[in-house]
């Protein structure tokens, strides 16, 4: 019998994890830098946590047998449970909090799919009690430097509302509304062409579809539309947000976001259904291929969900794949080609030099900086040899320890 990780799990080997460690440093470097604080939580929630109030399908958490306390699962993402712990365990705190995860998630695969990945790796960032546009540039702007960081040039933002394009599908009466708005969802024309619709609704339905592009020529026309008082106050503020991308982005200074170009897509629809306002989606783009990098939005009647008297507050956060940003810079020279070389092996030269060259490496392990150092578990036989293997290994510096505890120091070419 070969023994395998589960269907929709892998093993990550060393230099995949110094490769994976290199992406998430850099995040949370700039995490820090714009004030964020790590949370983590708790990997086991119960199911009514996962579902988030229902905006999650139960179908894409992984369950766990049930527990005296209720149903349990893996979580699926970390927003659900962020929310949870911000209004129960961060009761007392000031708002707004600025709060960074890197953690695992676990995603029941497609049915259908064979072998589908059901875990993978999450960096993300969450803006709590802050609701205007100021929040979600600076989320945005976050994202950016976050992508700029990694070296990262070509990627592109797509944004969306959630709220908007919910208000303009709620023309569509309740039985064709969800097949129209899965269509758009999927860019599907040829399913919004056979519905059920008269000549107008299909003609709304198409023009919606359409609504993707550059910002300001969205915007006008969507502003054409027949639009609600709350409509029209949603389109203002995309120009809101959008005036202050453009003027944040164009200012002289060169420690100025590089921001690429931005999409707005109003047939922009997100898995989860908790977000109310803002969506937004980055990519990178290729001549060859579109790598979906990471995604968020606005989210403000979550944390109510949580709340014992449902006090609502504001919320807007992204998530970035660690997965995804390790495939694109694959294609590039930023990763860590080798994993960290020991610098030092200590080498006993007889049995009773044991003791002194355990004694002797960790005199070299307490210097200031990290110091990766081996000690050989077996006496020296032959020197050639080990030195050999200890260059095949790129080991710098051998340590000699004679019986008397003396070292005998040799460089390596």
């Amino acid at each position: 019998m070969v023994y395998q990780p589960p269907a929709g799990a892998r093993d990550l080997l060393p230099l995949d994890v110094a490769q994976k460690h290199w992406i998430e440093t850099r995040l949370e470097q700039v995490f820090q830098r714009w004030g964020y604080h790590r949370i983590i939580t708790s990997t086991v929630e119960s199911l009514d946590t996962l579902m988030a109030g229902g905006a999650i399908n139960r179908e894409t958490v992984i369950e766990l047998r049930s527990a005296p306390e209720g149903e349990l699962g893996l979580r699926p993402e970390l927003t659900a449970s962020i929310a949870r712990t911000a209004v129960t365990r961060l009761a007392r705190v000031t708002y707004p909090q600025r709060l960074y995860y890197s953690a695992n998630v676990f995603r029941r695969a497609d049915r259908g799919s064979h072998g589908g990945q059901q875990e993978s790796y999450q960096c993300g960032a969450e803006l709590l009690g802050a609701g205007s546009a100021w929040a979600d540039a600076e989320v945005l702007l976050l994202i950016a430097d976050c992508l700029n960081s990694l070296g990262l040039d070509q990627w592109q933002l797509m944004l969306g509302d959630a709220g908007l394009t919910r208000s303009l599908l709620a023309v569509f009466p309740s039985g064709v509304r969800e097949p129209v708005r899965e269509a758009i969802a999927h860019l599907d024309r040829v399913a919004l062409e056979h519905l059920s619709l008269s000549d107008e609704l299909r003609q709304r339905a198409l023009t919606l579809l359409d609504l993707r592009g550059r910002p300001e020529d969205i915007l006008q026309q969507t502003s054409t539309l027949n639009l609600s008082a709350p409509e029209r106050e949603q389109v203002n503020r995309l120009k809101t947000l959008i005036a202050l991308l453009r003027d944040v982005t164009n200012r002289p200074e060169e420690s100025s976001p590089q921001l690429p170009d931005i999409v707005l897509d109003l047939s922009l629809i997100q898995t989860f259904d908790y977000y109310t306002g803002l969506t937004f989606e980055v990519a990178h783009r290729t001549d060859q291929s579109c790598q979906v990098l990471g995604q968020g939005g606005r989210y403000d009647n979550l944390l109510g969900v949580f709340h014992p008297q449902h006090q609502g507050f504001p919320g807007i956060g992204f998530s970035l794949s660690v997965e995804a940003l390790h495939q694109v810079l694959l294609q590039g020279s930023q990763l860590p080609t080798e994993t960290e070389p020991t610098e030092w092996l200590v080498v006993p030269l007889q049995p009773e030099a044991a003791a002194a060259a355990f004694a002797y490496a960790r005199t070299i392990r307490t210097a200031t900086s990290l110091v990766r150092v081996e000690v050989q578990l077996s006496c020296a036989q032959d020197r050639d040899q080990i030195k050999a293997i200890a260059a095949t290994r790129r080991i710098r510096r051998i340590a000699w320890i004679s019986a008397d505890g003396l070292p005998e120091i040799e460089t390596l070419a």
